[in-house]
């Protein structure tokens, strides 16, 4: 499905240095490199994609993640591949982690330029697995935070056995960009009296009503950061 419409970008002084990994070969137009654009991205989710290299071949997980700062902490078991990889080395991991959120469904009267609006992020960089065990607990605090924020401050924190079966590593926002199309379809000329619907179908993130666990005490109410939600 090509990339059509876009929105225009603005690049406050606050912004990342476009490298050739982070400028697009297709539509440039549509890439930000601006701070405020970026950590708006990345604070909304809480599950990435992380790429890397094993063995000669390439390999993409799925996990949670959370931004503090200018820094991404990424979770994981002490026995997952990147996390032994990063133990390993000590120069670090290359890895390319991606983040997406997909806002609509663009509807257009030719199947070949029907597309989606969306918002991504890529960083490139090195990853370090987090040994000094303060640095471990603010990101583990903020992996938690960052899915169901406030969630960290109403919940046991690690224990000692737990915190060794708990691996952590960190990736430097430094070589970063965003991607954003918004708007409509952007049909040919020539296709524009064809009967068919055309236009987007909105996606949006929602939330149920919290379901409580069988065995959670009847005088305990749902807190307030979950209501916020």
């Amino acid at each position: 499905m090509p990339e059509t419409s876009t929105q225009p970008r603005t690049t406050p002084s606050a912004a990342y240095t476009p490298t050739d990994r982070t400028v697009p070969t297709r539509s440039k137009e549509r890439a930000a490199y601006d701070h405020e654009v970026v950590h708006a991205i990345l604070d909304e989710g809480y599950v990435c994609h992380l790429g890397f290299v094993r063995d000669g071949a390439p390999v993409v997980l799925p996990t949670l993640y959370a931004r503090v700062g200018s820094r991404l902490y990424v979770h994981g078991s002490t026995g997952s591949r990147p996390l032994r990889m990063t133990g390993q080395a000590d120069h670090g991991l290359a890895v390319c982690l991606t983040v997406t959120h997909v806002d609509g469904l663009v509807l257009a009267r030719s199947a070949f330029h029907h597309s989606i609006n969306y918002r991504s992020v890529v960083v490139h960089g090195t990853a370090h697995q987090v040994t000094d065990p303060q640095e471990r607990r603010l990101a583990l605090d903020a992996l938690v935070d960052q899915a169901v924020p406030g969630r960290s401050g109403d919940s046991r924190p690690a224990n000692a056995k737990e915190l060794a079966a708990t691996a952590v590593i960190r990736l430097d926002l430094e070589e970063v960009s965003a991607k954003i199309r918004g708007g409509g379809p952007n049909d040919e000329p020539e296709d524009l009296s064809l009967p068919h619907w055309t236009g987007v179908l909105p996606l949006a993130k929602g939330y149920g009503a919290p379901i409580p666990a069988d065995d959670l005490a009847p005088d305990i109410e749902v807190p307030g950061y979950l209501t916020a939600l």
